[in-house]
């Protein structure tokens, strides 16, 4: 039997967790190892579960667990713990990164036989550049590129069914939960790797227009003076 592409990405993110190797992106979704190790678990067990989903004689239809219901919880619970702009451009990236797929297929004529590269890894690239551009942060960069792979799969099925289209499809499953995996995987490093290139560049992360929360935790610690005991002073000139 053959291993989903998906599957293996998430065994191989699951290991870099276990050692601590993603904690600092985990950090940057507002995520914990336990919580991050319990949605890549039920990604991987509700992929082998599918609902059935209304179609007719011709139209096969089913939403998956792993690849659908459980991208919307954890894309929800990011959206209810980030900012009014995070969770506009989230929104916006998800429908950027739908229509970016969509384009893709038109104009590449969404044929394997006809593509430079299978649909398969090409729908995630253009999904994943697209939705960074669009979300900029880690976590509005994941929701956007996870629920825009679902959103053109439920436009799709919603075509398939009106336009009673034969065929089958799977919301969130098949080669679109490759596709979830992918997808939101290079969004995130992308939004990681980019992000962090420009804070170094700009010598530290911008303060301008963040929340002062968020701010007090940049901020150097006060240094205590030599008579109270901290031994050193937080002015370089008294030192000499």
């Amino acid at each position: 039997m053959r291993i989903p592409f998906g599957t293996i990405i998430l065994l191989i993110i699951s290991l870099l967790i276990y050692f601590g190797v993603a904690q600092r992106v985990l950090d940057k979704l507002r995520l914990s190892d336990r919580a991050a190790l319990g949605a890549i678990a039920a990604i991987i067990v509700g992929s082998f579960i599918n609902i059935p989903l209304p179609g007719w004689a011709r139209l096969e239809a089913s939403l998956n667990i792993g690849g659908g219901v459980v991208p919307i919880v954890l894309a929800g619970y990011l959206m209810t713990d980030t900012t009014n702009l995070e969770r506009a451009r989230a929104l916006a990236g998800v429908v950027a990164t739908a229509v970016a797929i969509y384009l893709a297929g038109l104009f590449l004529k969404a044929e394997p036989e006809t593509m430079f590269m299978d649909p398969l890894y090409l729908y995630p690239l253009v999904g994943g550049v697209v939705a960074y551009l669009v979300g900029r942060s880690r976590r509005s960069a994941f929701i956007a590129a996870t629920m825009g792979i679902l959103l053109f799969d439920l436009i799709t099925y919603l075509r398939m069914l009106i336009s009673r289209i034969p065929g089958a499809v799977v919301i969130g499953g098949g080669g679109a939960f490759d596709a979830i995996v992918i997808a939101g995987l290079l969004a995130v490093l992308l939004a990681e790797f980019i992000g962090e290139t420009r804070e170094r560049l700009q010598g530290g992360p911008v303060e301008r227009g963040r929340a002062q929360a968020l701010l007090k935790h940049l901020k150097p610690l006060p240094v205590k003076n030599k008579k109270d005991g901290g031994g050193e002073s937080g002015d370089p000139e008294k030192e000499n």
